[in-house]
């Protein structure tokens, strides 16, 4: 089995003051599939992803993929990927069960609502997703010049820390089926926020099933 790396995200999804042993959190320490070596995050909304070992290198990124997008066509390269992921997930953005925004920095992100993907307390995908998770794979191995950092995020119901291992289970799971549908595992990093950052009032039920989501942030690796 391959190991998973955390990462730490800026702006939305920011990580505040994380350590490889969690001393910085107070929460427990992070397990050897999560830790990594940051490789840098840009600024607004962006997403620095973390390596399985902790010597990769952003050089080590731009060799896992083949090389970097010149920074003149980084903005061409996202919105056309972009463009294909609305075409492919048509049906989804059109139900509502997906999303798919430019942010800041180039970085694409995808969000997929908890009601889609998985059941009640599950982290295993829904075999009626499994479609849709095709088609998001086919559009990322397309584009092949960035890394997906996957984020997991749940209600305010349980507790805390169950809600954090809830967060990062699904993050995982959706992880692994896009290397299962070829998505390079070198692209991938994921990370589970828990309840901490809510995307609606969890204090109702329409709130609440806002926040049981995943998102997936497409972040360009730019030619140094």
């Amino acid at each position: 089995m391959k190991r998973w790396a955390m990462v730490l995200v800026a702006g939305s999804v920011a990580i505040s003051g994380c350590t490889s042993d969690g001393s910085a959190t107070g929460k427990r320490p992070m397990t050897r599939m999560e830790t990594g070596a940051v490789v840098g995050a840009i600024g607004g909304a962006a997403v620095g992803a973390v390596a399985y070992k902790k010597n990769r290198t952003k050089g080590a990124i731009i060799g896992a993929v083949g090389g970097g997008i010149a920074g003149g066509a980084v903005g061409a390269y996202m919105d056309s990927q972009k463009r294909d992921l609305e075409k492919n997930l048509a049906k989804e953005i059109q139900a509502g069960s997906a999303r798919v925004e430019k942010m800041g920095g180039n970085v694409v992100r995808i969000t997929m609502t908890n009601q889609t993907a998985f059941d009640v307390n599950s982290t295993q995908i829904k075999p009626a997703f499994n479609s849709t998770m095709d088609k998001l794979a086919d559009v990322v191995v397309r584009y092949g010049k960035t890394t997906l950092t996957v984020v997991g995020h749940t209600d305010n119901t349980g507790s805390a820390g169950y809600n954090q291992q809830l967060s990062e289970g699904r993050a995982l799971s959706v992880a692994r089926y896009l290397e299962g549908r070829n998505v390079n595992a070198l692209r991938l990093a994921t990370s589970g926020r828990g309840e901490s950052e809510p995307a609606a009032n969890n204090a109702t039920e329409a709130g609440r099933q806002a926040n049981r989501r995943v998102e997936i942030y497409v972040e360009p690796v730019v030619a140094s």
